[in-house]
């Protein structure tokens, strides 16, 4: 072949001058580039799906946070709007103040009663401890005291009162504490 002469379109020879190399066991020029174009949408279309959900987790934690915000909202707005009721009682015992002392009194006791049920439908009720076993994770001893018909270790006096059950306790009774006579 001269430099002058076109390329031929004949099969490769096997180098030795011999007969030709089959076609089968040519060597192949793979033209990938649609193999990778498709990867690449692939991955485009992953990394779509990946920052829409992490859009929407955003979106998610943000929205969960306005609940919470609105749920303490409502449940402290709830908890007021239960003590109304007391406040108006309060303020009529204040209107009658100067009228029959035993009346006054009376009218007290029934705002302080109400005051113990709006705490107990809350699911704090008034703890009635006198006389049972002390308990420091449900009681707080202020003083003992010993003397006859006591039983040691029991609350002999309370001081001020606790609320709550024993698993959600809302303040620890106040207590004299019985001990043993010396």
């Amino acid at each position: 072949m001269s430099d002058h002469e076109a390329p031929t379109s004949e099969a490769p020879t096997n180098g030795d001058g011999g007969d030709a190399v089959p076609a089968s066991d040519a060597p192949e020029h793979v033209d990938d580039a649609p193999e990778r174009v498709d990867q690449l949408r692939q991955i485009a279309e992953l990394e779509d799906a990946w920052r829409r959900t992490a859009a929407e987790l955003d979106n998610f934690r943000k929205r969960c946070a306005r609940d919470v915000v609105r749920g303490r909202e409502q449940e402290r707005a709830a908890v007021a709007t239960s003590w109304l009721p007391v406040l108006d009682n309060l303020e009529r015992a204040l209107e009658h103040a100067t009228s029959d002392p035993g009346s006054v009194v009376e009218g007290v006791r029934a705002v302080l009663a109400q005051a113990v049920g709006v705490l107990a439908d809350l699911g704090y009720p008034r703890r009635d401890d006198d006389g049972k076993a002390f308990d420091p994770a449900v009681h707080e001893a202020v003083s003992t005291v010993s003397g006859e018909g006591l039983t040691p270790g029991t609350v002999a006096q309370v001081v001020r009162p606790g609320y709550g059950p024993d698993d959600k306790l809302l303040r620890p009774a106040a207590v004299v504490v019985a001990t043993r006579a010396s």
